[in-house]
């Protein structure tokens, strides 16, 4: 197990609901150009966490899995948009900077499951969370932030989730 860096946040969800909880949080905090990685096999919870993070950023699109579409787009009142990439069907990330990655980022929020599939194609800053499943209902989320815009937002969700306890 590797050793973590003072900025890495672990924590181990108990339920389907507490990573939707983790995630409305998480979408609270999020801006247009935020990008949001995750990691994960299948199963790990990635767009549990993804409907979670839709919903706290305010949209009430239904948000289910772009496997197939490769990008969902999500709408709020104020006209701005979330992006939901699934990189699991692609197999570079010359594949992926077809999709224009910096269009989807100029229209808001950008979330990319599968992540690990493109990595050379994605801009160095990023919050990156690797989902693993633990048990039926459990499921460890380890959150490492690169850059200072993501390092706020994980202490920002850190100390939302701390008040919550």
């Amino acid at each position: 197990m590797p050793i973590l860096d003072a900025n890495t946040f672990e924590f181990t969800s108990r339920s389907p609901d507490q990573t939707k909880r983790i995630g409305i949080r998480l979408g609270n905090i999020l801006e247009s150009g935020d990008l949001i990685c995750l990691k994960g096999d299948l199963g790990a919870g990635k767009t549990t966490l993804v409907q979670g993070i839709a919903y706290g950023w305010g949209t009430s699109d239904a948000v289910t899995s772009p496997t197939f579409v490769l990008v969902n787009h999500y709408h709020r009142p104020d006209s701005i948009e979330m992006n939901h990439l699934d990189a699991y069907r692609l197999n570079s990330a010359m594949e992926a900077e077809l999709l224009d990655l910096d269009q989807l980022l100029a229209e808001g929020p950008l979330i990319i499951e599968w992540a690990e599939r493109i990595l050379n194609a994605l801009p160095v800053e990023y919050l990156w969370i690797d989902m693993q499943w633990v048990g039926d209902e459990h499921r460890h989320l380890t959150f490492m932030p690169s850059g200072i815009r993501y390092r706020q937002i994980l202490d920002t969700l850190k100390q939302s989730m701390i008040r919550s306890l």
